[in-house]
């Protein structure tokens, strides 16, 4: 049992949805701030809150693990169970605060994302790599923000992202001849590197009835996992992605809304995440500057979510969330450390109204299944054969606001 700031998220790596209203919503949030985690979200979102404190946290189990077929290794081929640590606890807090009917400030403190395998039968042990195998990434962002209504109808946001991450990877000493630094590979406990981006965002609220939002988050840039310098790209360096969305919320009748986000993350602008591992094999090592990565490419998320408002004290959410597929066959051999191949999510959850001050929130949210069966994806090196992969995913959220 583990408290992290994340452990596998659902849209590749990223978190579905911040916020555990959001979550219950199927990650919805650009057109329709729902609490103060707005800003992680559409920073717009700060000054159409008012004044609140929202705290939560999730349960988050992750199921993951894969498969070795047609290798030729001794003792290579067969079933590998990454869920030797399955149960992770992640936090959440903000607070937005009016400092005048137009302008508003406010803090979001939340996990981004991140990823986890653990497999006490290392998959890579028929490779030479020895002892229990798997990574550990958690990201934590906190994102002060500052939003003002241009008028009625418009208003926009500001945040920054102070990113602080966290990693650790073991057995994979297998690939130690493969890195321009072996004794900073693998089994050096865990490292920490932070940086920082920034966040724009809109909200319109076109008619009463309809409103549109749009955001987008540069890219983090990083300091490099020195410890895991001849494992990344970059001498370790393991950059946040930029990603940007448009939203839509409608209220088509009294009590019930209805919103829809796409959001684009663009993992192929970090060279640790998006460089096949085909290119080990063109002269490029381990922790070289166009070393081998995860190789995952830009995924599209479309989210949709519905609130209906049952009675004065308590509204109901659902929701569902379908992500591209970053992971590709032929790159699923080292995605055994990172299968995030999950592609669809149903959500959802439950706002208790106890007093006009204070509330309740759960959500559920379930991601099926989803298995990478691999195309020629174990190199000649290593024996031929293919990896799949797999994941599934269940997230249990509650949290407290209070309306100060």
């Amino acid at each position: 049992m583990t408290i992290s700031t994340g452990a596998f998220a659902t849209d590749g790596y990223f978190s579905h949805g911040f916020g555990v209203k959001s979550q219950a919503t199927g990650g919805i949030g650009i057109a329709l701030p729902q609490d103060s985690l707005a800003a992680a979200t559409n920073p717009a979102g700060t000054v159409l809150v008012g004044d609140r404190v929202d705290a939560g946290v999730s349960w988050f189990a992750p199921r993951r693990g894969a498969d070795i077929t047609g290798n030729g290794a001794p003792g290579a081929n067969g079933s590998y169970d990454g869920n030797d640590t399955g149960n992770f606890f992640i936090p959440e807090i903000a607070y937005t605060r009016q400092l005048s009917a137009a302008a508003a400030v406010g803090i979001a403190v939340y996990g981004n994302g991140g990823m986890n395998t653990d497999y006490s039968k290392n998959p890579f042990g028929a490779f030479g790599s020895k002892g229990r195998a798997g990574i550990n990434l958690e990201q934590l962002f906190v994102s002060p923000s500052f939003a003002y209504k241009l008028n009625d109808q418009n208003a926009i946001g500001i945040s920054a992202n102070f990113a602080y991450q966290r990693f650790s990877a073991n057995g994979l000493s297998v690939f130690s001849s493969n890195s321009i630094d072996a004794a900073n590979l693998t089994d050096r406990g865990t490292d920490a590197s932070n940086g920082w981006g920034f966040h724009l965002g809109w909200n319109g609220q076109i008619t009463p009835e309809l409103s549109l939002g749009a955001t987008w988050a540069s890219k983090v840039k990083t300091g490099n996992f020195e410890k895991y310098r001849g494992l990344f790209a970059d001498q370790g360096g393991f950059d946040i992605p930029e990603n940007y969305g448009l939203g839509i919320a409608f209220k088509p009748a009294p009590g019930l809304t209805l919103a829809a986000d796409v959001q684009r993350i663009k993992f192929a602008g970090v060279k640790s995440i998006a460089n096949p591992l085909a290119n080990l094999f063109a002269g490029n090592p381990l922790g070289s500057a166009n070393g081998p990565g995860f190789g995952w490419r830009d995924i599209t998320v479309v989210k949709v979510g519905a609130i209906y408002e049952y009675n004065k004290a308590l509204d109901l959410r659902a929701g569902y969330n379908h992500g591209g597929q970053a992971v590709q066959s032929d790159q699923t051999f080292f995605n055994i450390l990172a299968p995030g191949v999950v592609q669809d999510h149903l959500t959802f959850g439950a706002t208790f109204k106890n007093t006009p001050n204070t509330e309740i929130s759960f959500s559920y949210s379930h991601g099926f299944k989803k298995t990478i069966n691999g195309v020629n994806s174990i190199p000649a090196p290593f024996g031929g054969g293919n990896a799949n992969v797999s994941l599934s995913e269940n997230i249990v959220g509650i949290a407290f606001a209070w309306k100060l």
